[in-house]
């Protein structure tokens, strides 16, 4: 069996729809959500705010004006993904709420793929001082993410057993990272010779979120035709309509939470672990061009470092789970993510090799401490309400981390630099393995009524 094969006891038609997502939506995560768009939106923002764009040597400090608040150019993408998050808060659980109830999750999760997609596929227009349409498009395309992929991990409870969920979870992970690493490489090959293709840096950056956004519309056809829907499972009986039901089953699991301790203290350790590891990641190109120098390419270059590595390490997570269980694998990999913040902070700028260095470090343990993090919540949701579960497990999830961001672009505001920003994350990690020692994933499994696994 190859390393990318379902397990034997897996559909195979619907383990290549389950991956295939993975493939995806990664377009959208690596092109958009981690390299290119960040920084660029900081120099649209720039240019309106000063009339240039800030360099290491002559940084922008005039702040724009949102509804009265001034806002630091600076920080402006990661204030948007904070409030997208908070957004979130509310949005996500009714839509998980809606996908139990619902016998057609395929056509659910694509929708909101594709609103997403067509999101993606606007920020083409983002360009001149139209730093506020940039802004909502930003904040539309990370909450039609989160809302598909609230529906996408519910699935993977319906299509592998207890046993094969650790597996399925980080093969679908491993083809995400290859297909940001594919797509990733065209868009360097774009931003670099855009001199060559007649382009100017901006009008090529443009194409590549165009590009993003068509990546993961045309490949969600995939897991549109390969996915089966299924009847809903036994849920709380709610009377009245879709959503006022949904809304039902969403209070009555918030009335019985104290029954499922372990679930919502896993949850809890996810929350701040997952929100150190996506505000790493959304944060790490404007680090490298805003506080180390790097141009574009480097930055590109160290991504497509970090999706590659990525590939391999979310398999080899796998396989440490298989040996050693889920849990132990993770608070691993959370070790790994403290010396990376503490290493960030040292970095000196312009230096190359120590940059690249940092970026194998975070492609180690970036795909495994999620694909495992996914599939050892699933074991621990209480029957009939999976994507419901999920939709709170999505708040902390990539792209769409609120308390990181916020933290980060607060400490840059304040400090005028990323360097003490990127050392404060390390407390989400900190706090994470803490909680995350404190599961007993046993006993939540019992309490969730669910099949116990040989290892955890």
């Amino acid at each position: 069996m190859g390393i990318l094969s379902a397990p034997d006891s897996v559909d195979k038609r619907e383990y290549w729809g389950f991956s295939l997502y993975d493939w995806a939506n990664s377009g959208y995560v690596t092109t958009v959500g981690t390299v290119l768009f960040a920084p660029y939106l900081t120099s649209v923002a720039e240019t309106a705010a000063c009339g240039r764009v800030g360099t290491t040597d002559d940084p922008c400090h005039t702040n724009l004006h949102v509804l009265g608040l001034g806002i630091s150019p600076g920080s402006l993408a990661f204030y948007v993904v904070t409030v997208a998050t908070l957004m979130s808060a509310l949005f996500l659980p009714v839509v998980g709420a809606i996908a139990d109830r619902s016998p057609r999750k395929r056509v659910l999760m694509c929708g909101f793929a594709w609103a997403g997609a067509l999101a993606a596929c606007c920020m083409v227009f983002v360009s001149g001082d139209r730093w506020a349409l940039g802004a909502l498009l930003l904040f539309l395309g990370n909450l039609c993410l989160g809302s598909s992929l609230v529906v996408y991990d519910s699935i993977l409870i319906d299509i592998a057993a207890p046993d094969d969920r650790d597996d399925v979870s980080s093969r679908a992970w491993a083809f995400g990272y290859l297909g940001g690493f594919i797509l990733l490489a065209i868009n360097l090959g774009v931003v670099t010779a855009h001199d060559a293709l007649g382009l100017g840096k901006g009008t090529a950056v443009r194409l590549s979120l165009l590009s993003a956004g068509l990546w993961w519309g045309l490949f969600t056809i995939i897991p549109y035709l390969r996915l089966k829907d299924r009847p809903p499972a036994s849920v709380v009986p709610v009377g009245g309509n879709l959503i006022k039901q949904s809304f039902g089953q969403l209070f009555a699991t918030l009335r019985h939470v104290r029954s499922y301790p372990m679930t919502l203290l896993f949850l809890v350790a996810y929350l701040f672990f997952n929100d150190g590891i996506q505000t790493v990641i959304s944060v790490s190109s404007t680090y490298g061009e805003k506080q180390l120098g790097f141009e574009t390419q480097i930055l590109i270059m160290t991504i497509l470092l970090v999706q590659f590595v990525a590939f391999f390490g979310a398999l080899a997570f796998g396989r440490f789970a298989r040996r050693y269980g889920s849990q132990r694998t993770i608070m691993g990999g959370l070790v790994v993510w403290m010396v990376i913040v503490i290493a960030g902070f040292l970095l000196p700028a312009h230096q190359i090799a120590p940059f690249l260095a940092m970026g194998l470090a975070i492609g180690i343990v970036l795909g495994g401490t999620q694909a495992l993090s996914r599939s050892a919540f699933s074991q621990l949701i209480p029957k009939g309400r999976e994507a419901e579960y999920f939709s709170l497990y999505q708040a902390g999830e990539r792209g769409t981390s609120w308390l990181g961001t916020l933290v980060f672009g607060l400490v840059h505001q304040l400090t005028g630099s990323y360097r003490p920003a990127i050392v404060a994350l390390g407390i989400f990690f900190v706090v994470g393995l803490i909680l995350l020692t404190r599961v007993d994933m046993r006993r939540g499994i019992t309490e969730a009524g669910n099949t116990q696994p040989a290892l955890v």
